[in-house]
């Protein structure tokens, strides 16, 4: 799929551009002063082994394979316990998802993992703090130049 028109960024079209875009959030949210240390410090995550389950999760978002198979509102809550995981965390997370989005992609696909990734950071975010996930977070299929709707 092509992206926007003159920008040099291809829309999100398989696995291999998934892959190249997590691995890419990970290490800026890794080195992120506010979030980074939850990742490293408290949940002491293996990048090695997160990334190919943070490649099924966003492979099943974005193209619908069902590839992931967890369950991530339990990992948060487990993780929630551990050390508050507030809105601004969840903000944090959702900025640099949303930039390294942009910096690589451009196209329907693209903006659709970023109005993917708004829903999930408030859902979570709500969630932990014992509402329910969905208030006022409404999306509609991503559209194709075109106007037609794109899954």
């Amino acid at each position: 799929m092509t992206g926007a028109p003159g920008s040099g960024r291809t829309d999100l079209a398989d696995r291999g551009d998934i892959a190249a875009l997590v691995t890419d959030f990970y290490t800026r949210a890794f080195a992120d002063p506010l979030i980074g240390p939850i990742f490293t410090e408290v949940a002491h995550l293996n990048l090695t082994a997160h990334l190919p389950i943070m490649c099924d999760f966003w492979e099943t978002v974005l193209f619908h394979t069902g590839s992931y198979h967890r369950d991530a509102l339990t990992v948060h809550r487990n993780l929630h316990a551990k050390v508050p995981l507030v809105p601004a965390h969840f903000d944090r997370w959702l900025q640099l998802w949303t930039a390294t989005v942009d910096d690589r992609h451009a196209g329907a696909t693209a903006d659709h993992a970023k109005i993917q990734a708004t829903r999930i950071a408030t859902s979570i975010s709500r969630r932990l703090l014992g509402a329910s996930g969905a208030r006022g977070v409404r999306t509609a299929a991503p559209t194709t130049p075109g106007g037609t709707a794109h899954a």
